[in-house]
């Protein structure tokens, strides 16, 4: 599944062929993806200028000049494709702009979605009213992790996958921020200690912020709009690495928790 950088790295990318764009085309190909295509969505995009573009959490958010922004979620295997040879069949949700570029949602499994939503009312939107702090943003402290993982017993590493606390990461971001820290992360959220906490913040803006610069890290088959694989994955310290040296020596492990691998160093994660 894209992550979040994999996300940010889409939305810097269309920016480049959108912002500041009109969409003078959109049609969609199919009713649906995860759910249906909002009904208005064609007739709201057609003609519309395209303000700026952000992110929040995992979702990537294109804003119109007519007060609504169109929410998109890549799923498990989404991308955009931005001028391609052709439309292929799962090419759903078809743009062009008035400059004559054509960005194409790809989503083979459709596992994504799409949603107009107006401005005023982003922040009411269901996924984003139940979600934490941006970790790139300044409430990402670690007094809001040490408020949120007060008495808590979940492993430190189950917790930070809870959107509800941190919106935005996934697993092989919090395996690599945990590392860097030096935190076990099957540790009781609770007992991280603050000082290891004002190292866990640096960290998961570190390796997120050089995941980006990276391009991502392509799993399967997410791509960049442009097409290319990013890079991030040749710089993972312990995500897939199991059986492997940890620079300090020790070994890279792996065990399940929540149902998802975790890679970490018990030598120098404690």
């Amino acid at each position: 599944m894209p992550e979040l950088p994999e996300v940010e790295t889409t939305i810097r990318g269309l920016a480049g062929f959108l912002e500041g764009e009109t969409i003078a085309r959109a049609r969609v190909n199919r009713p649906d993806l995860r759910r249906p295509f909002p009904p208005d969505l064609v007739q709201v995009l057609t003609g519309a200028k395209v303000t700026h573009l952000s992110r929040r959490a995992k979702y990537g958010l294109i804003h119109l000049d007519r007060q609504q922004a169109m929410i998109f979620h890549l799923g498990m295997s989404g991308r955009w494709r931005i001028d391609p040879e052709e439309i292929g069949k799962h090419d759903h949700l078809v743009l062009e702009t008035g400059a004559g570029h054509v960005l194409a949602l790809n989503d083979a499994r459709r596992f994504g979605s799409v949603d107009l939503v107006d401005e005023a009312a982003l922040d009411q939107f269901a996924p984003f009213a139940a979600i934490g702090p941006e970790p790139l943003g300044p409430d990402l402290t670690p007094q809001h992790l040490k408020r949120a993982f007060a008495g808590k017993i979940t492993a430190v590493k189950v917790a930070l996958l809870d959107q509800r606390l941190v919106a935005g990461l996934g697993n092989i971001y919090v395996c690599e921020a945990l590392h860097r820290a030096g935190i076990r992360p099957d540790k009781p959220a609770g007992a991280v200690s603050l000082p290891k906490l004002k190292l866990l913040v640096p960290a998961i803006r570190d390796v997120l912020n050089e995941s980006i610069a990276a391009g991502g890290s392509s799993m399967r088959d997410y791509a960049k709009p442009d097409g290319e694989l990013g890079y991030f994955a040749t710089s993972w310290r312990v995500y897939g690495r199991e059986g492997q040296p940890c620079h300090c020596g020790g070994t890279v492990e792996r065990f399940v928790q929540g149902g998802r691998s975790t890679f970490w160093c018990r030598k120098c994660q404690k």
